[in-house]
């Protein structure tokens, strides 16, 4: 297998890093394979992990001195993931059985973080990231998942942290029955740059899928979310969608929202749609005359767009640590 010194740079061109080049991402010039220190993993055994022809997860693989390996049946997990050090990364595989939670929290203060996470799900998985990385911090995730036969995902993601981030993720249905229910919302600030890239394909038919992402863009800051949802030859009786909705705060931000279709089979359902609007002047008022300061009412219109990303998840545990740690992140920014 080819190995990162040998992968092209890809070029811009390129849907994946049209608006996160390849150079933006990589922490030291791209010649350069920089030492890495570990991802500090709360739980999970050693593992190892297969090296991929793909640039970024063949860097992160190269560079990774860490493999963990998390195993669920039946349970919830909460799992730390704490970063430090000028470079630091880290690989997590995660084998789902049964029905099980897995809350993971990503924080510290390490100047570039990358991860990469491959899953597989037989049963149903409830997962919940929360990006808690310092205001100042690069970070890169790849993920990829595999769900099974008659088997669920759902994904959720909060991501406030961090001041460029990049993920690019990916779900292959691969038996029938297989779904996935994913939910990303996005809090941008300062000068924040969040970039996340999911990809959905339905390589069997009879499976289904939703994508929700909601972005909130305040200052400068800007948000891009692509998705490529893909239904190929055959797979008929599919049932897909995506939505991609963004709040802008300010004059200065930015949002991007590019959904792709690439539909191959016949007798399928599938949408997508995205828009892009300023808070409404009528709720701040409203809520204004009920005794809210400005501020106050935003970051309540904030929480409710952001909450509601996560409207696919059935799990209340991982919606409740979602809500806790955004309205904690949200006070933090009031308080700032």
């Amino acid at each position: 297998m080819m190995q990162y010194p040998q992968i092209t740079i890809p070029p811009r061109s390129e849907h994946l890093w049209r608006y996160t080049p390849w150079k933006r991402v990589h922490p030291t010039k791209v010649e350069e394979m920089p030492k890495a220190d570990p991802i500090k993993f709360s739980h999970g055994a050693e593992s190892e992990m297969a090296d991929s022809e793909e640039i970024a997860r063949a860097f992160i693989h190269s560079v990774s001195p860490i493999c963990r390996k998390i195993t669920v049946s039946d349970e919830t997990v909460e799992v730390d993931l704490r970063c430090s050090g000028h470079i630091c990364a880290g690989e997590l595989s995660i084998e789902s059985k049964g029905h099980s939670n897995i809350v993971i929290r990503i924080s510290g203060d390490a100047g570039w973080t990358g991860l990469r996470v491959t899953g597989s799900v037989a049963g149903t998985l409830s997962i919940a990231y929360i990006n808690d990385l310092a205001s100042d911090a690069h970070f890169l995730r790849c993920e990829d998942w595999q769900i099974l036969r008659d088997s669920t995902l759902e994904f959720a993601i909060l991501s406030a942290g961090g001041f460029l981030n990049k993920s690019d993720i990916r779900f292959d249905l691969t038996e029938k029955g297989s779904a996935v229910r994913s939910g990303i919302a996005s809090n941008g600030y300062g000068s924040r740059h969040d970039d996340h890239h999911l990809e959905i394909k339905h390589s069997v038919g009879h499976t289904d899928s939703s994508l929700v992402m909601h972005a909130t863009c305040n200052d400068s800051s800007h948000s891009v979310g692509t998705g490529l949802l893909t239904i190929t030859e055959g797979a008929d009786g599919s049932d897909a969608g995506q939505v991609f909705r963004n709040l802008l705060l300010s004059e200065k931000s930015r949002a991007e929202a590019i959904p792709e279709l690439e539909v191959l089979a016949d007798d399928v359902k599938a949408a997508h749609g995205a828009a892009s609007a300023p808070i409404d002047v009528n709720q701040i008022h409203y809520l204004a005359s009920r005794g809210l300061s400005n501020e106050e009412a935003s970051a309540l219109i904030v929480e409710g767009f952001l909450m509601d990303a996560f409207r696919e998840i059935k799990s209340e545990t991982v919606v409740s640590a979602l809500r806790t740690r955004l309205l904690v992140h949200l006070e933090c920014l009031m308080n700032g």
